[in-house]
């Protein structure tokens, strides 16, 4: 109905915007709202929304198709295949048994200890699609099955949810804190550059450090409170975890094989900024290579519902998001923030522009996609309003890891940990809407502050 509304409201339209975006717009939204609301499962609801698109002649067949051939939507799909290998080894469990015995005392020195590991890969994981699903989600998935908490049977609330959403929140905050830990902020940068504003490693750093130190340490223990795992204390765990490792012995080969290919795997993902490998290249040799040796069967691979539940759905939406960018709606809101803010103080419009960016994410489904849409126009709006250089240059760059923080297909390492199953959509999206407001106090009002200590304005 929402739909509809919107669609049949063309002759309303604001000026500017073109009968097809609006029609592309209405799609979206009434897919997204679907997607909220669940009439049929996510996938269900996204194919429905690409066979629309298409019938009503907005796009093309053979455009549509491409929707599937997304780098990033194939990452996620090999995350999960590697999950799996993590698993059926027993490697993954081996793994939290470790992590058990070291941190286990209480469930959320786990969550910190889990972000720990991603923090110490984010600054050479230029994919934090690979960090989250690829590293870290394996072993939380491990973890989760080896506390008996899974979606399956009901159990996800027990410790399952907690590390799982932990880790969500914390990968975004790592990835705002480094310049090398994701796509996007590669983006952001060149563009700066453009507008003759160069953003080095270091000056990403030391702007990122104190908003990123007060995220990291507040974040999980806010989860903990809102969120809290029906686990808390495990006052037992290094003992039982002991005794645990001692049953399983030593590792077998397909451990071995595992541990071997997952390590070649991080190595090549750490190296890859350097030599040009792509990150998705790395994780199809990594799955080949389980497949291969035996690791992995092909039947492995065909029963991974969730894997493949994936790439229909979240194909499909950065599809449709792509679309509003392809037919200028994106343009024409970036345009007209621009005239509304002419003449107003320059901080003010940093401030503005921030939140515009920030929640402006819930129309795209990738990141490198709306900072490519929408960085260099917001960017030529702040410095037109006479924002310094580089303040204006750095605030709407790390906007672009934390707005990853709104919706369950806001970016890869969302949709591959909520598509996981552990934490359910309507928590999704109750605690991001919480935890977003805390990241724009933090990073915009806590970021200015310390920008000012540092002589950016």
């Amino acid at each position: 109905m929402i739909g509809l509304l919107l669609w049949f409201s063309s002759p309303i339209r604001p000026e500017g915007v073109t009968i097809a975006a609006w029609h592309i717009l209405a799609i979206f939204v009434a897919t997204i709202i679907a997607c909220i609301t669940q009439p049929l499962p996510i996938a269900g609801v996204a194919l429905i929304g690409m066979t629309i698109t298409v019938v009503l002649g907005i796009v093309p067949m053979e455009e549509a198709v491409t929707a599937f051939g997304t780098n990033v939507v194939w990452l996620i799909a090999m995350a999960y295949f590697l999950s799996r290998g993590f698993i059926k080894t027993g490697f993954g469990r081996r793994v939290a048994l470790i992590f058990v015995r070291l941190f286990g005392k209480r469930t959320l020195g786990l969550a910190y200890s889990l972000i720990g590991v991603d923090l110490l890969t984010a600054p050479a994981t230029p994919s934090n699609t690979a960090r989250a699903g690829g590293i870290i989600f394996p072993i939380i998935d491990s973890l989760a099955e080896t506390f008996g908490s899974h979606p399956k049977d009901g159990t996800e609330r027990k410790i399952g949810s907690f590390l799982v959403y932990s880790e969500f929140q914390g990968d975004i905050i790592t990835s705002a804190m480094f310049l090398t830990a994701m796509a996007p902020n590669l983006v952001a940068v060149e563009m700066a550059a453009k507008a003759g504003v160069h953003i080095t490693w270091v000056s990403w750093f030391l702007t990122a450090l104190v908003p990123g130190i007060i995220s990291l340490i507040c974040v999980p223990y806010i989860i903990y409170k809102l969120y809290p795992p029906e686990v808390k204390e495990t006052p037992n765990a290094k003992g039982w975890a002991e005794k645990e490792l001692a049953e399983m012995g030593p590792m077998s080969k397909a451990e071995k094989l595992m541990c071997a290919i997952f390590g070649l795997a991080l190595f090549l993902w750490i190296i890859s900024s350097f030599i040009g490998l792509d990150a998705t290249l790395v994780a199809f040799i990594a799955v080949s290579l389980l497949l291969l040796t035996g690791v992995l069967s092909t039947s492995d691979i065909l029963k991974e519902t969730g894997a493949w539940n994936t790439v229909i759905w979240f194909s499909i939406l950065i599809f449709l998001a792509n679309q509003l960018t392809k037919f200028g709606l994106i343009k024409w809101l970036s345009t007209s923030i621009g005239s509304a803010l002419h003449g107003v103080n320059w901080i003010w419009v940093l401030i503005a522009l921030f939140i515009f960016y920030f929640y402006t994410h819930y129309l795209f489904a990738s990141g490198t996609a709306h900072v490519t849409a929408m960085y260099a126009a917001l960017l030529a709006v702040a410095l037109a309003a006479g924002v310094p250089h580089m303040l204006a240059a750095m605030m709407l760059a790390l906007c672009g890891p934390l707005f990853s923080s709104t919706t369950h297909y806001a970016s890869g390492p969302a949709t591959v940990l909520f598509g996981a199953g552990y934490v359910k959509q309507s928590d999704w999206w109750r605690l991001n809407a919480i935890i977003g407001v805390f990241y724009i106090i933090v990073w915009l009002g806590g970021g200015l502050l310390w920008t000012k200590v540092l002589g950016m304005w």
